[in-house]
């Protein structure tokens, strides 16, 4: 008989564990992209690979750990012994792109294998062509960094010296992430010391029943919870500026389909790949549509393997969302945040009066890689990706709040400042920005960057310069993106959303992100709301005038 008591126990004891390495993590990384902006998730799984519980982090990392550790499994076999380390980056083995060092730890009581432990980290290089390895405009997965298969970094507690000098080898900034390796190892090992040793409190066999248990009563909650949102089938679309080599823009279209306890998402009507490294593999798109569906249902249901068995993704291979071998995927994040945003425009028209607006933002992210004045290699990797939430059904959107499926933070401008050749002019809201409506969106971010030496190579991935974050129900859209070099000066240039180019020493890179969209009718909005805005400089007092008619 399971106990639901001790199953809500070792459900908060696995969540804690995961939590755990990550605090570690932090405490112990060296790279600004992990120990700041926190891009790292981990998860613990039963003994067969199946997620069981997951820690407070990346959501879109852990719909694709089970796809990954299946690989590995795959590839290993029955030759998988207690201390050994099963690592992979490869998007054609399960993973999502390069950067994604995938490692899983087992977990062996009495000699039965009873869990993994999993810890998953964007590494700021690995090799390929162009630095921190986003580059929109890769053809190929050879082009973009060092690929690692199924493996065993640690075989039965010995670090395998070989792999690690083969990684150290193949990146510009050793120190740290080599740095980044261990803290990712030594972490893994705390979260696997913390399940053998709760594991060992029971027996095996019990164990693992409760683990089964956990699975299955989340896939029931979860089926309630769709029962209770209405039946019906929804399309929407949204559409990439381009693809990082010249095609565009890009359609992705979804149909939503609710029945029951079962909700199916279907892509497979969208465009045809044509290149680049902007869009993504199957794996990759089936996590980002567990993660915004799953922002609709139950908070009380566990996040594991069963609830993602109500959800159905229908992809087809040669698509944008589904990329075949050998296609570069090392930009695929930005993609990322616009299939989360199409799938809750979706549920919007599913649910209405339940979700807000879309998210502003570009999708913006950067790698700055150069030599300071005493010689010394720097790369700057920074992921900016949204700017706040879009107007919802009572309020407007948070201002520089975060994305709900989002978790990644800003790197402090002090800290950029402290360790790069680098200077931020100018980090802010940008006024009349956000999608008008009842109720605003989200002002759109600046952030001004000057390179303070000389042939700094600069790699920038963003979108929303043309397709703008979308309204609800009569709100209007988010201002689009826009980048400039040399703003003010008499050489300036506007610049593309995606870009590989040389920075002199004095340059500025301007990169100004989407505003949020709005939610209702304009003419409804509050008027004591409008002189708020006006109030606070969000708004201009001729934005106020046209748009609310507040003179």
């Amino acid at each position: 008989m399971i106990d639901p008591i001790k199953r809500e126990l070792l459900k908060n004891a696995l969540i804690t564990t995961a939590d755990n390495a990550l605090v570690m993590i932090t405490r112990t990384a060296r790279t600004s992209n992990v120990k700041n902006s926190m891009d790292f998730s981990a998860a613990v799984c039963d003994g067969k690979g199946r997620v069981v519980a997951q820690g407070l982090a990346v959501p879109v990392h852990l719909g694709v750990v089970m796809p990954a550790l299946a690989a590995c499994l795959d590839w290993f076999g029955d030759d998988i012994q207690d201390g050994d380390v099963l690592a992979s980056n490869d998007p054609y083995s399960g993973c999502s792109h390069l950067n994604d060092i995938f490692t899983f730890q087992p977990v062996f009581v009495d000699g039965q294998r009873v869990a993994f432990v999993s810890l998953i980290l964007h590494h700021s290089d690995l090799g390929g062509r162009v630095p921190g390895g986003n580059s929109a405009d890769s053809m190929e997965i050879f082009e973009e960094g060092l690929r690692i298969p199924p493996v065993k970094l640690v075989e039965q507690g010995r670090v395998d010296r070989d792999l690690m000098r083969m990684i150290e080898f193949n990146t510009r900034v050793p120190d740290r992430v080599m740095g980044d390796v261990r803290a990712q190892l030594a972490a893994l090992g705390q979260a696997a010391a913390e399940v053998h040793r709760l594991a060992a409190s029971w027996k095996p066999r019990v164990f693992v029943e409760y683990l089964d248990d956990l699975i299955d009563y989340a896939e029931i909650l979860t089926r309630s919870s769709l029962e209770k949102l209405p039946d019906g089938e929804v399309e929407f679309e949204e559409w990439n500026d381009d693809d990082g080599v010249g095609h565009g823009p890009i359609r992705i279209h979804l149909k939503l389909t609710k029945r029951g306890s079962q909700i199916l998402a279907d892509f497979s009507q969208t465009d045809t790949d044509l290149g680049g490294a902007v869009h993504c593999n199957r794996a990759f798109t089936v996590s980002c549509t567990y993660a915004a569906i799953r922002t609709v249902l139950d908070d009380a249901i566990p996040n594991n393997a069963g609830l993602y068995r109500a959800i159905e993704v229908v992809t087809k291979p040669g698509t944008f969302v589904d990329v075949v071998f050998p296609a570069a995927v090392g930009s695929r994040g930005q993609v990322g945040f616009r299939l989360r945003s199409i799938v809750l425009g979706a549920l919007a028209k599913l649910i209405p009066g339940r979700l807000p607006a879309c998210a502003g933002g570009s999708e913006f992210a950067i790698a700055a890689s150069g030599e300071d004045d005493a010689g010394r290699r720097f790369l700057h990797l920074e992921f900016h990706n949204n700017t706040g939430l879009g107007g919802g059904p009572t309020s407007d959107g948070q201002d520089a709040g975060p994305y709900c499926i989002g978790n990644l933070a800003n790197v402090p401008v002090e800290l950029i400042e402290a360790e790069y050749p680098i200077r931020i002019e100018e980090y802010g809201f940008l006024p009349d920005t956000g999608g008008a409506g009842q109720y605003r969106g989200a002002l759109g971010l600046v952030r001004q960057y000057r390179f303070l030496s000389d042939n700094v190579q600069v790699q920038v991935r963003s979108d929303r310069f043309q397709s703008r974050p979308w309204g609800l129900f009569g709100g209007g859209p988010g201002v689009g993106a826009k980048a400039w070099l040399n703003p003010g000066a008499l050489d300036a240039e506007a610049l593309p959303s995606k870009f590989i180019r040389r920075f002199k020493r004095g340059d500025v890179l301007r990169a100004e992100m989407a505003g949020a969209g709005g939610y209702g009718d304009p003419a409804k909005r509050d008027p004591s709301a409008v002189q708020e805005d006006l109030r606070q400089g969000k708004v201009s007092q001729r934005h106020a005038d046209e748009i609310y008619g507040a003179g």
